[in-house]
């Protein structure tokens, strides 16, 4: 594998369900306290890798030196996926990961679990982020039939029947 230098590029920034996002203008401290992915592209790569790694190693026997190496692929992926989320998330991913033991090496049964506990751990992240994006869509889709028609004043049903101006009673 090649390393391609990292673009300088802005970078998404993915706010996934939990709280809600407050306007940048209103200066609440919830839109600091959103949970977020700085960098959802490395998110995918990381969890794509740790899947594909899981099901290589599912049926296999390991040695001692690839317990290791599992290990160490684990942490450094933890590691990684710290730096580009919110601090929430980066709390909820300490909990959850399981720390091991510098001294030993870990067990077949534990490495698997470990990662596995992680790939489950990312794909809810995914599946939450992907409710988010349906929910964003579903709504600016609405606002924009909203914006379509012609002569209603916002907030008017399309289907109510409209009531004839000229029969009205004159004083």
């Amino acid at each position: 594998m090649s390393q391609q230098p990292e673009q300088n590029q802005e970078q998404p920034v993915i706010v996934v369900p939990g709280q809600p996002k407050a306007d940048a203008a209103e200066g609440d401290e919830t839109a600091q306290q959103s949970e977020t992915i700085e960098s959802p592209a490395k998110v995918m790569r990381i969890g794509s890798m740790v899947r594909q790694l899981l099901d290589e190693v599912r049926h296999a026997p390991l040695d001692e030196a690839s317990r290791t190496r599992l290990r160490e692929i684990y942490e450094t992926s933890v590691a990684e996926l710290s730096e580009v989320l919110s601090p929430e998330l980066q709390g909820e991913l300490e909990r959850l990961s399981l720390p091991f033991d510098r001294e030993e090496v870990p067990s077949d049964s534990e490495l698997r679990i470990a990662h596995a506990q992680l790939v489950g751990w990312l794909e809810g992240l995914f599946h939450g982020i992907q409710a988010m994006l349906f929910a964003q869509q579903m709504e600016t889709r609405a606002r924009l039939d909203e914006m379509r028609r012609p002569g209603l004043p916002p907030g008017r049903d399309p289907n109510e029947q409209q009531q004839d101006p000229g029969g009205g009673t004159y004083l």
